[in-house]
């Protein structure tokens, strides 16, 4: 077996830097958020994947403390927009500004131009407004007076919602929820994690104040860009790749729903396995991974029938009854 060059040695050693780095972040996230260790894992994985992420949880359970924790343990910019009925879509991306020294107009640009977004009850504003993101989380450019302007790499729209409030909400379009890679639900903490928070903040703990919490930066983009390479490496069987489309398919069919999963989330699902492969130590995918990723990757591309959701069947009860159906390759 031939030794592999030095350029093949350098990469496979960045990787495992990447990944240590990355395998840190758990615990640096965890000297604020306590608790959330799923959701640290899915936003990692979207970061790798170049998706983006939807958090549902009800107020209060850290939600945007958890972005601002990540971007503070990557080294990355990150800025909050709180979506309303009245934000503008100018508002997001930016717009124009006729700048009166020069007699010229300049473009300045919104808090769209950052690493992570933190897109706050984005189904508190009108579809307008939410289909100003579209462009960007796709294309990762926003367009203003026909002038496309690319976002910084890496970029990654983390929205948020609440589950149990829909009184003056515009619940997102399929079309905008099939761009989000994962949807996570942030739950409730348990007994003993809500008793570590109290004593946190009984013992002077500031949520606004990461710094003293001693949040330190673990990571970088240099690690994201490695840990990319990385993950575009790691080997997906012809068996595994069938199983994915297996999985999708059999949602379309299912009596429960009156829309399955389309191509686009049969592919989230196969780069999010993928890359929650890599994380956990393997150049392979196995069906497991599949399994894993498929709650967060599929919940929100299917869509109840209105008789199945007054029985209680749920997107998640669905999805697994599904995975226990679909035959899993040997």
């Amino acid at each position: 077996m031939m030794a592999p060059t030095t350029d093949s040695a350098g990469n496979t050693e960045d990787a495992a830097a990447a990944r240590a780095s990355l395998e840190t972040l758990r615990t640096e996230i965890a000297k604020a958020v306590v608790g959330q260790d799923p959701a640290v894992t899915g936003l990692v994985v979207a970061l790798l994947c170049r998706g983006h992420v939807l958090l549902e949880g009800v107020p209060g359970v850290a939600k945007t403390l958890l972005v601002r924790a990540l971007a503070s343990a990557l080294e990355l910019d990150t800025k909050r927009v709180q979506f309303t009925p009245d934000l503008m879509p100018s508002d997001v991306t930016g717009s124009l500004v006729y700048d009166t020294r020069t007699a010229e107009f300049s473009f300045q640009p919104g808090p769209v131009f950052t690493n992570l977004l933190l897109a706050d009850e984005i189904n508190r504003t009108p579809p307008k407004t939410q289909s100003s993101l579209l462009e960007a989380m796709e294309e990762r450019q926003v367009t203003v007076d026909g002038t496309p302007r690319p976002l910084p790499d890496p970029f990654l729209v983390a929205a948020t919602q609440n589950p149990v409030e829909y009184e003056g909400t515009y619940p997102l379009p399929e079309a905008q929820l099939d761009r989000f890679l994962l949807k996570l639900t942030i739950p409730l903490p348990s007994r003993e994690d809500e008793i570590d928070v109290l004593t946190r903040h009984a013992s002077g703990f500031d949520p606004r104040d990461l710094h003293a919490a001693g949040v330190r930066p673990v990571a970088g983009p240099a690690d994201l860009e490695a840990a990319r390479a990385a993950v575009a490496e790691t080997t997906v069987s012809a068996e595994i790749t069938a199983y994915v489309v297996d999985i999708c398919r059999a949602t379309r069919q299912s009596p429960s729903l009156t829309l399955g999963v389309s191509p686009r989330g049969a592919t989230a699902l196969l780069a999010a396995a993928r890359a929650w492969a890599w994380l956990t130590g393997r150049d392979y995918v196995t069906p497991d991974d599949v399994k894993a990723l498929a709650l967060p990757a599929l919940r929100h591309r299917v869509q109840l029938r209105p008789e199945a959701e007054m029985e209680g069947v749920t997107a998640d009860s669905v999805i697994n009854s599904v995975l226990a159906q679909v035959p899993v390759p040997r």
